[in-house]
């Protein structure tokens, strides 16, 4: 699976809050996973581009957004802070 650089780990890492640690590491792939993922940003070629294409538990990834636990105000009002840090 490729690795992501530490620097966007670790500007990513402030975001980690708004969500429990196993969410937050498999929504780290899925976003690095449509970074890389070239033409149309798809959760299969997001997962394709990390090689996990036949992980048994892909479920996982899909629940994210549509089940899971999360906290999308935080989320934007960390963003917004990232963006006026700039």
């Amino acid at each position: 699976m490729p690795s992501p650089s530490p620097e966007i780990v670790e500007l990513l890492s402030v975001n980690a809050i708004a969500f429990t640690a196993p969410i937050w590491k498999n929504g780290l792939v899925l976003l690095f996973g449509t970074i890389l993922a070239p033409g149309l940003r798809t959760m299969t070629s997001a997962l394709r581009v990390m090689r996990l294409e036949d992980d048994p538990r892909l479920e996982k990834y899909h629940r994210i957004l549509n089940r899971n636990r999360w906290q999308p105000l935080l989320l934007s009002k960390l963003l917004l802070g990232l963006i006026i840090g700039l």
